[in-house]
């Protein structure tokens, strides 16, 4: 939805924007085409490789920077640079990249046969085989449940658990295989084991959380005007950022019982249209994206913290 994106960035020639999940650039590329020569672009990710991608592919634009790093961290990285408050976008595209989905290494996927680690940074945090492992049945059943709704969770926790007692689970492959065997039921054209390993990895880079502790921060840095874009791919995550803008864009809250004229509610954004979905061509284009919400506010004032 690199269209959407821009569009609700409304990003102007001379306008500083962070790109908080830059995966491999095919955001940051767009956006710089928009930026005159006065414009700024501030990349923050935190997988290795797509720091060195980045540092690769626009070395020479002297509009861009990479910062490696969670997007958790986001005001303290924009603080460095002295941008607070002066950022006219942010834009978060959450969950994982298409690299890392098609780098079996990288163990995001059932489809190759690759080791379960599941991190986006590779160099830090505890890999999928070793919290499998060590967790418990109902650890690894309410992981699966929460973060998936998968029906069967308590079902795939035990499978694990029976088999990492004969052989450590150490590849997707064993992992897909387990999962398809215990469950006896799934929906048509979509692998048994998908919502495992969704569960599993968000759990894994503690992706909610992550989300949750970056929104405050996103609008924070924002100048009056500067736009924050969210793209996500589950619902989890949308109702998160949903429930957000929502509240953001009432502002204060009080108790019930004490009546508060709206002038004293001091909201800090506004809501930028209704939440956006891709069209019919980009899901047959891009099938990953079939599953992509798009939301966007402005920041409409109020001192910055």
């Amino acid at each position: 939805m690199a269209k959407e994106v821009v569009e609700a960035l409304e990003i102007k020639a001379d306008g500083a924007y962070v790109d908080a999940t830059f995966g491999r650039g095919g955001h940051a590329e767009v956006i710089l085409e928009k930026l005159g020569p006065g414009g700024r672009l501030i990349a923050i990710d935190r997988d290795p490789e797509a720091v060195a991608s980045a540092q690769e592919r626009f070395a020479d634009d002297v509009r861009f920077s990479i910062v490696r790093g969670s997007f958790s961290m986001l005001e303290q990285h924009v603080s460095q640079l002295d941008l607070v408050g002066r950022i006219d976008g942010v834009l978060l595209d959450l969950g994982v990249s298409s690299p890392q989905l098609d780098d079996a290494s990288r163990g995001f996927s059932f489809l190759a046969d690759g080791p379960l680690d599941m991190r986006m940074d590779p160099q830090s945090g505890r890999p999928a085989r070793d919290w499998l492992e060590h967790a418990s049945e109902s650890e690894i059943a309410e992981v699966i449940r929460r973060y998936s709704d998968e029906r069967f969770a308590r079902r795939i926790a035990r499978a694990i658990v029976n088999e990492r007692v004969n052989a450590p689970i150490e590849t997707t492959r064993q992992l897909a295989q387990i999962v398809a065997n215990a469950v006896p039921r799934h929906e048509p054209g979509k692998h048994p084991a998908t919502r495992t390993f969704q569960a599993i990895r968000i759990h894994v880079n503690r992706e909610l959380e992550e989300l949750t502790a970056v929104l405050p921060q996103a609008v924070a840095i924002l100048a009056v005007g500067g736009r924050l874009v969210v793209l996500s791919f589950h619902s989890l995550e949308d109702r998160i950022v949903k429930r957000f803008m929502r509240d953001q864009a009432r502002g204060d809250i009080y108790p019930p019982e004490i009546p508060v004229p709206a002038s004293s509610l001091a909201p800090k954004i506004r809501l930028i249209g209704k939440a956006r979905y891709p069209s019919a061509q980009e899901i047959d284009t891009n099938p990953r994206a079939r599953s992509a919400v798009l939301r966007a506010a402005e920041r409409i004032g109020g001192a910055h913290a």
